[in-house]
Parts: structure tokens; sequence; C-alpha cells
């Protein structure tokens, strides 16, 4: 069909350097209207071709502009290639999954995985039984210990000075107060009116060196404040435990911060509650006052021959002074025997030792909890071969007297220095000369 001039149709341009308008653009494009009317619509961008993928388009210049070298683009790799379609835009299919990596060995920078909680059951049964234990262990003593009688036992008058370390009277009284008529028999004793003390002993517990146990023989001739100068024991018959302590500070010039005293009964009760306490017996023992008979070795005493045995001195060549030694060594036994395992870890045995004690024994009224502890922890020192055990220096055993018979007569000299060493609280490393109970006369 010819044309016939009504439409305007478009007039294309050639590129420069060719035919045509010479400074068009090769993608500007002009309408002319050919009707004559004189109008030029205005240019309108025309559309690019797509370009092959992959291809970086020309750029555009001046003509008076220098022409950059392109720069080269690599060519794809197969999997970008992958993500485009054939007219550039991106493909619908995901590249392939990479494969798995081995797994790196684990290094001492990465993480431990936590331990196992660790079961803390066994533990938890075995601090509670040993709470148990401790319980045990403390609360016994205590409990015997409230039912200690009290009596009072601070000297009257005025009082030797403080000095160093601490120093506690051990008293062991003929107190029968609470035994039956069998018990008596048994003893090879009977009901007696007024108390006497068969046993007197003076315990410094020392704060620089080891401590000592110094015996004073039942028959020494001392001052007796008030009552004149007579037998030491007569002082606890005369005026009970205060004039006794009285007595002791007096001849001693020690000042005493404790007070312990033992009865026939609780005496007997401790030994019967151990079951007996090993004794080694230096010489046949025939003593029908103190209801004994023993002959030489060591063997197990009941309670009732136990008693017997520090009790006795007709049958001891040495008289007061064999006795006092006997003392001693008896002590020293039972504190050993209580000490035992087989006796504290016994509940049964534990019990019947700590209240058998304590229903015999009486404590001084000022006499408090840690002093009873620090003497009895004391005496187990001394028991155990770490103290000294002492007997007063003595000049004679047979000092004749007018108001008393045959009495014990101190060293003064010795028995001074002796005292006053412990009252410097002196270490005694070793037993000081006239200590060993033999006579200095």
């Amino acid at each position: 069909m010819a044309d016939d001039g009504s439409r305007a149709r478009p007039i294309p341009q050639g590129r420069p350097g060719t035919s045509g308008s010479g400074g068009a653009e090769d993608d500007d494009v002009f309408i002319v209207d050919t009707r004559g009317r004189g109008r030029t619509t205005p240019p309108r961008p025309a559309r690019r071709e797509a370009e092959p993928a992959g291809r970086t388009p020309a750029p555009r210049h001046t003509p008076g502009e220098r022409r950059r070298p392109q720069q080269r683009i690599p060519a794809p790799t197969e999997p970008t290639m992958r993500r485009l379609d054939d007219q550039g835009r991106p493909a619908t299919t995901m590249p392939p999954p990479r494969p798995p990596q081995a797994s790196r060995p684990l290094t001492a920078e990465q993480p431990t995985p936590p331990r196992p909680p660790r079961r803390r059951r066994p533990l938890r049964w075995a601090v509670l039984a040993l709470v148990v234990v401790l319980a045990y262990l403390l609360g016994v003593p205590l409990h015997a210990y409230s039912e200690v009688t009290r009596v009072n036992a601070a000297p009257a008058g005025d009082r030797p000075a403080p000095g160093k370390g601490s120093n506690y009277l051990l008293l062991g009284s003929d107190s029968r107060e609470g035994l039956t008529a069998e018990q008596l028999d048994e003893m090879a004793t009977e009901q007696v009116e007024g108390n006497r003390t068969d046993t007197v002993m003076v315990l410094h517990h020392s704060d620089s060196g080891p401590s000592s146990l110094v015996s004073i023989p039942r028959d020494s001739y001392v001052p007796i404040p008030g009552h004149g100068t007579q037998k030491i024991n007569a002082a606890f018959a005369i005026g009970g435990p205060q004039l006794m302590a009285a007595t002791v500070e007096q001849a001693t010039g020690l000042r005493l911060d404790g007070y312990l005293e033992i009865g026939f009964g609780g005496f007997a009760g401790v030994v019967d509650a151990l079951g007996g306490v090993n004794i080694c017996v230096a010489q046949p023992m025939d003593d029908p006052m103190a209801g004994i008979n023993l002959q030489p070795g060591c063997q197990v005493l009941s309670g009732p021959t136990a008693l017997g045995y520090v009790r006795a001195r007709h049958s001891d060549p040495r008289g007061d002074i064999g006795r006092a030694e006997r003392q001693r060594q008896f002590l020293s036994a039972v504190v050993k025997a209580i000490a035992t395992p087989s006796t504290v870890l016994n509940p049964v045995t534990y019990w019947k030792v700590t209240h058998a004690g304590a229903a015999g024994v009486r404590l001084g009224e000022d006499t408090s909890l840690s002093e009873t502890v620090t003497m009895l922890s004391t005496m187990r020192s001394v028991s155990s071969g770490d103290g000294n055990s002492l007997v007063v220096p003595l000049k004679t055993t047979a000092l004749q007297t007018k108001n008393a018979g045959v009495a014990v007569q101190w060293d003064k000299e010795r028995a001074l220095a002796l005292f006053e060493a412990l009252q410097r609280d002196d270490p005694l490393t070793a037993p000081p000369a006239g200590t060993d109970g033999v006579p200095s006369g």
C-alpha cells in the first residue's frame, strides 16, 4: 500500500562520519511532520538492544575525549553462568550445594565439654557422722560436768600474789558419802564422822615449759591458819576445803587457781567403769587395814582393790612417802586408761566413766570450766611423761612432835626454792634436787 503522506515517518540518522546530520548520536531519532506543519516532536530515547550476557556495554564518549582502553572482564565460571538466564536475568535455579567439609580435630583452644557432676552424698554422710561423734564426745562430759557437786574452796584472809602459770589443789578424801554397807565392807572400811585427806597434791600448769605435779605427804607438819602447827591433813578435818586451801597457800607461797576433790566412791566407780586398771606392783603388799593382799607383778585391779592399793602404808616400808608415790603412779594409769580409744570411742564406757567421775568429784565454786579442762589436760600431760612428778623436798619422815605424834618435816631451803621456781614459772627441764622423796636429813 502506497504511502499517501498523511503519516509522519521516522527518518533514520546516520552515525558520525556518515551521511546524514553529522553530530547526532546514533541512538537519537527525530520525528518529522511531513504534512508541512513545521512541528518537530522532541526526541525520545530509543530502546537499546539487549547485549549478550557477560558483555559490558561500551562507555560513551565525546568526539574530543580520548577513548580509554576497555578493561577485560574474565569469563565467568560455570557456577556464575548458571545464575543468569539467556537475557541476563538471575536464574531461578540455585547453585549446587557445597560438598561437606571434613570436621577439624579438637584443639586446646576449643572449649572442652563440662564434666559430669560428682556424687557428694558419701562426703555429706561422712561430715554428718563426724559432727555426731564430736557432739557426743563434747556433750557427754558437759552433761557430767553439770552434775558435779560444788564446794566453797576459796581461802579466807590474806593470799599470795598471783604468779605465772596456774596452780590447782588436788585432794583425795576418805569421804564415804553415798556408799552402801556392802561397798564399805568390800573396801575394808566403815562409816566415820568427818572427812580426812589421804592425798594432797599441787598441780602446776606451766606456760614456759613442762608442767609439774608435786605430792605433799599427808603427815607434813605445817602451820594451819588459826590452829597452830599440825599435820596438814588435819586442816581438812577442821575447816574443810577452805582451810585446807588456805593452809597449802601459806605453806607453799603459791596462789591456787582451782580445786578438785575425789572421794572413795568416785575413785572406785571410775576404776570399775574402766573395767579395771593395769598396775605393776613392785613388792608384796599384805595390808588388812587397806583390804589388800597383792603379789609382785603387773595385774588388773578392780575399784575396791585399787582404792586399797593407793591407801596402804603399813605394808610399805617407806610409809607415807611410798603411798604418795603409788598415788601418783595410779593417777597416771587412770588418766591413760580414760584417754584410750577403747574408752573414748565406746559410747557405753565413755558415759559410765564420765558420770562415775562426776558422781565422786567435788569442784571449787570458783573453778571454771576452762580451768577444769586445763587441770585435766595437765594431769594427762604429766602422766604421759611430758611433765615432772615430784615430792616436796623432805628433811625427815620421823619428826617427833608434842601434839601430832610422828610427822614429816620438810627441807625448808629446798622446798622454798622449788615453790619459788613454780611461782616464777621457771621451766623445770629436770626434777630439782630433793624432789625424789628421799629425805635430806
